[in-house]
């Protein structure tokens, strides 16, 4: 089974980051192709990067020249999964999705820790629109930016098991998913300090987009995710050489 892992920014230490963390959990005979777009952002912490980086991870797919069975869409609360999804008939995922689904089978009531501020209406939007929102206690911002995990990682770990620690204790949540995909090395840290079920989103699309494709399924093509119509379109990056 081979799986794209496309990262939504242009930090290659960042893809690196979210294949070895897609690598530790998938099963030996998948092979995990991490993928950087190779126009947008540096960091994705807004809505104009978020739709760069939705037309930056569909290039970057369509122009990978292998085969694959699946593809996970590395970037949290970001836009673009839609699109993916009326390109391919292999089953897509979406992080921000994967991590809050299988946060609802581990208690009633989960919280998101993210990054920014900025960034947390748009994770709120994401999983109200994937219908993920009733289960959700809060979404919470470290105030770290994105590419800071990687430049202070000290600081990035207490400023996001403190605001786990709050999530747990104030908001009552009783599991945390990692709201950016660039968190997984923080799961063990969070796990200790408040003693609930913590979920990176990288490590849960894995396993989903496994289980999608052992199981025979992909995307539903005759609605929502129907093929694009044919038509002229100017200038769009596909074209690019």
């Amino acid at each position: 089974m081979k799986i794209l892992v496309v990262n939504v920014n242009t930090t290659e230490s960042m893809t690196e980051s979210i294949a070895h963390a897609a690598r530790e959990v998938a099963s030996a005979d998948t092979e995990i192709i991490p993928l950087t777009p190779s126009f947008g952002a540096e960091s994705c912490e807004g809505n104009v990067e978020s739709y760069l980086a939705a037309l930056g991870v569909m290039d970057a797919v369509m122009k990978h020249p292998g085969e694959f069975d699946a593809v996970i869409q590395a970037g949290y609360g970001e836009h673009g999964r839609e699109g993916l999804q009326e390109l391919l008939d292999v089953p897509v995922i979406d992080i921000t999705e994967a991590g809050a689904a299988l946060a609802m089978f581990l208690g009633h009531r989960y919280a998101v820790v993210t990054t920014l501020d900025r960034t947390v209406p748009l994770i709120e939007d994401r999983l109200l629109l994937a219908g993920l929102s009733t289960h959700c206690t809060s979404v919470r911002a470290s105030g770290m930016a994105v590419l800071e995990l990687e430049n202070q990682p000290d600081r990035a770990i207490e400023a996001i098991a403190d605001q786990a620690a709050e999530a747990v204790g104030r908001d009552r949540a009783e599991a945390i998913v990692l709201g950016c995909g660039g968190m997984a090395d923080l799961k063990q840290v969070i796990v200790e300090r408040c003693e609930v079920p913590v979920v990176d989103g990288v490590t849960a699309a894995v396993k989903l987009a496994e289980s999608l494709v052992e199981l025979g399924l992909r995307t539903s093509k005759v609605r929502t995710y129907a093929t694009a119509r044919p038509k002229q379109i100017s200038g769009w990056p596909f074209t690019a050489a």
